[in-house]
């Protein structure tokens, strides 16, 4: 099978099984990576050729754990369910070393100092992110049936994982939220008025009601301000804010700020994390809300609170007393 070939059939099975779109990219730029590889290596069966590319990105590009993971997954997902190749589960490679990198994590006074840059829906957005614990992608998706005022909670649908969970509405965005609505409302009005305004549903919905999309409940709370083609049916429509957006603005708030840490989207998410842990709430608590699977993966913030290094009294300064 060609390079463009075996692509556009993992993306056709990849769409099939209602993988989500960052996935897809993800999945046919390593195996477009992976490709341009065993052209150059091509002896072997295909689990020598798979340890050989492992191998190669563990020792030569030096990647992390996860980054492997990455390439694994999406070469295992091709043989397995674009191929129906079924592979020897004892494949031996070089993994790359399990470095433990602490996450970004912003003081509280460092937070309102961000929040105090920013006006609006860009405000909005910052204290969604940190107030409520969201991954960015998670938050660009929300639609407006996802928010409940009444229960105060936000719904994550098809989270990482392809799993679901609410988390809280923060009560000081309730009302700024209710203004950002009404706004997606007026400008999805004038989409229908130009002939616009229809948005794919998730999985097979759009068959079985095939005028939902226009309906207010399905659009982006945070919409694209332009109307483009559809990455996946190239039918015109307005999307949701893209992420360089969020990340340009929150380089900008920082900087004005005078924060020299790296903010990013994830900082909010890592931030939220280790202020609840500090303010005394249960480990397993605060994995349900940031949606992780293993407890393990939340654990990471215990490294990072207060009570860690710098709580803890040097002995130079009993020396310097």
């Amino acid at each position: 099978m060609k390079m463009q070939q075996a692509l556009e059939a993992t993306r056709n099975t990849l769409r099939f099984l209602h993988y989500a779109q960052q996935t897809e990219k993800t999945y046919l730029h390593w195996l477009e990576r992976y490709g341009r590889w065993i052209a150059s290596h091509p002896t072997g069966t295909h689990e020598d050729k798979i340890a050989g590319y492992l191998t190669h990105l563990a020792k030569d590009r030096r990647v992390s754990q996860i980054t492997q993971k990455q390439a694994l997954n999406a070469i295992v997902f091709f043989y397995k369910r674009v191929q129906k190749i079924e592979l020897d589960n004892s494949i031996q490679f070089s993994r790359s070393r399990k470095g433990r990198i602490l996450p970004t994590v912003l003081s509280r006074d460092e937070v309102a100092r961000l929040l105090s840059q920013l006006r609006g829906t860009q405000w909005l957005m910052a204290a969604i992110l940190y107030g409520s614990g969201l991954r960015l992608n998670e938050l660009l998706r929300l639609r407006v049936q996802d928010i409940d005022f009444d229960r105060h909670t936000l719904t994550i649908r098809r989270g990482k994982g392809e799993k679901d969970r609410q988390v809280m509405l923060p009560a000081p965005t309730a009302d700024a939220l209710k203004h950002q609505i009404a706004e997606v409302e007026r400008l999805h009005d004038a989409d229908l008025a130009n002939g616009y305004g229809d948005l794919d549903l998730p999985h097979a919905l759009n068959r079985k009601h095939s005028n939902a999309g226009r309906e207010l409940r399905w659009q982006y709370v945070f919409p694209a301000t332009r109307i483009s083609p559809n990455p996946r049916t190239g039918l015109m429509q307005r999307w949701h804010l893209h992420e360089s957006a969020v990340g340009k603005f929150l380089r900008r708030a920082a900087k004005a700020a005078n924060i020299t840490k790296r903010v990013k989207a994830h900082a909010l998410r890592h931030s939220f994390a280790t202020h609840l842990l500090e303010d005394g709430y249960d480990i397993r608590t605060v994995q349900e809300l940031l949606g992780h699977k293993d407890v393990t993966t939340t654990q990471i913030y215990t490294h990072v609170l207060q009570r860690g290094p710098s709580a803890t009294r040097s002995p130079l300064e009993r020396i310097s007393a």
